[in-house]
């Protein structure tokens, strides 16, 4: 069973229902948010993970996404009738870590909830130091400091950026990344990855087309590169 809390941002109230209802019958406390108004007094809360659908009535769900992303670092999975490549790697580009299209399964959309959940429980009580101490990561607090600034990255971004340090030097394929850090199959991948990389590298690198970290093998992946301390 899991004790998780979700929040639900979804103005169908069918859809809202059915999602609340498979996620309850796992053990997931869920709260439910109709409007983006409602969402942005409940974000003030604490929530292991929080369902943001796109399309609603008052305040777009990006604009929401954004505001979670200026405070906190929870998992948000996108849940939208957008379907084209484009929306979705905007959506991976201001902050969400997963992205959904309606019509859509509910049991697959639970898996996803306890894949990215599990994923924060796994991470280990250890930091990872990089160049003298320019760039570390903390894998228990999920906190990056490059410079001993502490650098705000999003669960998907922190996932990407760890999996690639503890493989320095080793290049790693765009289907590897995605694997490890959302554990299945994405339409549009390369795109999706690229987009991540693309953020973390405006956040860690003081000049991103001549990186000190993460290094593009055009045509085959990425590579760390950072030098272990």
């Amino acid at each position: 069973m899991n004790d998780g809390k979700v929040l639900i941002i979804e103005d169908e109230r069918e859809i809202a229902r059915i999602v609340r209802s498979y996620l309850e019958k796992d053990g997931f406390n869920v709260t439910i948010a109709e409007t983006g108004k409602r969402a942005l007094e409940l974000i003030k809360e604490r929530f292991d993970l929080i369902i943001l659908d796109l399309m609603l009535p008052d305040i777009d769900g990006e604009s929401i996404c954004t505001s979670i992303r200026e405070s906190s670092q929870v998992p948000i999975i996108m849940l939208t009738a957008k379907s084209a490549e484009d929306d979705r790697v905007k959506g991976l580009g201001i902050g969400a870590d997963d992205y959904v299209v309606k019509p859509f399964s509910p049991r697959e959309l639970v898996a996803r909830v306890k894949a990215h959940l599990r994923r924060i429980k796994r991470e280990e009580k250890k930091v990872l130091s990089f160049n003298e101490g320019l760039l570390r990561i903390d894998t228990l607090s999920m906190e990056v400091w490059k410079a001993g600034k502490n650098i705000p990255l999003t669960v998907t971004e922190f996932r990407l950026l760890l999996h690639l340090a503890e493989k320095p030097q080793i290049l790693l394929s765009r289907p590897e990344l995605l694997n490890a850090v959302q554990g299945y199959d994405f339409e549009g991948y390369d795109r999706v990855i690229d987009a991540h990389i693309k953020n973390i590298r405006q956040k860690i690198e003081d000049n991103p087309q001549r990186p000190l970290f993460i290094k593009t093998l055009y045509g085959a992946g990425y590579k760390f590169i950072g030098i272990p301390d």
